[in-house]
């Protein structure tokens, strides 16, 4: 028998029914406001991308001496681990099949599938991708595409309105809207290069490489990351410009690779302390610290505290916006540079150049090092101005180093306690340093101590 709360409960849901089916499409001879016309325009070119592969597990290396595991009975343990993936992918060619996505949801796959909107499911070649940018090209072999066309990211303002659509947890194409919260974001440590969209428009796992739109449906940016503590969106969701994915896409596809050039300067922001110490009452900018002998900036006539305020006429913030800006730049171009030299504005022209980056085997500073290869920390790498030491560029398997634990990308800053900034004090270091070398090592987000003998 119901009682009467529960009668009264389900009167109540039926006339909600009844009045949700039969809200007006318009008022007036007015259409009412909606989404769905310009969301079924753009979410047949938002696809689902399964990725599967392996990595090899890295250990510490007395688990790989046998005398070590049978001694202490350590049972064997499998060398690789396979990896799985959802994400999702953008098509911006629909002739070509060319997908934008992000290097995260594509890392270490060896096979690559794609879910279209309608149904089909194709099997997607890489065609590239660019880790400091988080930025991967896939191509797959379609007919019947459709493509977003992609937006000038420059002309977002913060508070314009935004749609996020992908495949969060795998649930399926999913679509949340919200605004443009910020611009310009950096130094969050997701990427080396940094100029995030930042949005309120839920982004969840699975959403990355997805389309961040506007509301003409044109792209301005992808899906990238989260800021979140327990895991699912808080509001707080960040995407890669769309003309930062455009030049980087161009690169990938012309060279399957990107191709940094090389300017020779290097910069830190203006703060308000600096402008103050100035005379100036800019408040924006990049005060040029550095120019190489040579260099492009060098020829160029550009100086130590010039400050630069716009690249290419794109205002610039921080040497943040320095550094993306000339890490999206090709070997020949030309760049513009805006400077205020003593209260003067400038305009300066120079012609970027190729970034050489000589690799030193490590056999030629200490016997131990046989088998890995070491380079300065150059211009266009996303540590450049950051940390001071040498990058390992290579580690060989089973070579000395590899087994005393030296990883490729690890950053070497010291050497037996004396801290190094370039690969001539490196190699002094370790020439002399004996039988044994202790390496300060940067990795990651931490540092550890390894022992070389």
């Amino acid at each position: 028998m119901l009682r009467p709360g529960s009668i009264l409960f389900i009167i109540m849901c039926f006339l909600a029914l009844n009045a949700q089916a039969g809200l007006p499409t318009a008022i007036g001879g007015t259409p009412l406001p909606s989404l769905a016309p310009m969301l079924e325009q753009t979410t047949p070119a938002v696809v689902n991308i399964a990725a599967r592969g392996t990595v090899v597990v890295r250990e510490n290396p007395l688990l790989s001496d046998p005398f070590f595991r049978r001694f202490f009975n350590v049972p064997d343990r499998p060398r690789k681990r396979h990896t799985q993936s959802l994400g999702s992918g953008v098509i911006v060619d629909a002739a070509e099949g060319y997908i934008l996505t992000n290097n995260h949801v594509i890392q270490h796959a060896q096979e690559i599938s794609v879910t279209l909107r309608d149904g089909r499911r194709f099997a997607a070649k890489l065609v590239g991708t660019d880790p400091d940018t988080d930025v991967a090209v896939i191509r797959i072999a379609a007919e019947n595409l459709s493509a977003l066309p992609l937006a000038n990211s420059d002309g977002l303002r913060v508070g314009d309105f935004v749609v996020a659509i992908g495949n969060p947890f795998g649930l399926g194409q999913t679509v949340t809207s919200g605004i443009v919260s910020a611009l310009g974001r950096s130094g969050l440590g997701i990427g080396g290069f940094e100029d995030f969209i930042q949005t309120d428009a839920s982004i969840n796992v699975g959403n990355s490489g997805g389309a961040l739109v506007n509301l003409r449906g044109e792209l301005v940016g992808i899906n990238s990351a989260i800021f979140a503590r327990g895991g699912g969106s808080i509001g707080i969701g960040f995407a890669i410009p769309s003309n930062m994915a455009r030049d980087i896409m161009t690169q990938l596809v012309t060279f399957g690779e990107v191709r940094r050039g090389l300017l020779g300067a290097s910069a830190q922001d203006l703060t308000p302390a600096l402008a103050e110490a100035f005379g100036i009452a800019e408040t924006e900018g990049a005060v040029v610290v550095e120019v190489a002998d040579g260099s492009p900036a060098n020829k160029a006539g550009l100086k130590p505290g010039d400050i630069v305020t716009r690249v290419n006429r794109r205002p610039i913030r921080s040497a943040s916006d320095v550094r993306n800006a000339i890490a999206l730049l090709r070997v020949g171009q030309t760049v513009q540079l805006e400077i205020l030299r003593n209260t003067k504005m400038l305009n300066l022209q120079a012609m970027i150049t190729e970034n050489r980056q000589q690799m030193v085997s490590g056999d030629n500073f200490h016997p131990r090092l046989s088998g890995a290869a070491f380079a300065d920390i150059v211009e266009g790498s996303p540590l450049y101005g950051k940390l001071e030491g040498v990058v390992v560029l290579d580690v060989e398997a089973n070579a000395p180093a590899a087994r005393s634990g030296l990883r490729k990308g690890d950053i070497v800053t010291a050497v037996n306690r004396t801290r190094i900034r370039s690969m001539k004090e490196f190699q002094h270091l370790a020439r002399k340093g004996g039988d044994a070398l202790v390496l300060n090592v940067r990795r990651g987000r931490g540092s550890v101590f390894i022992l070389i003998r």
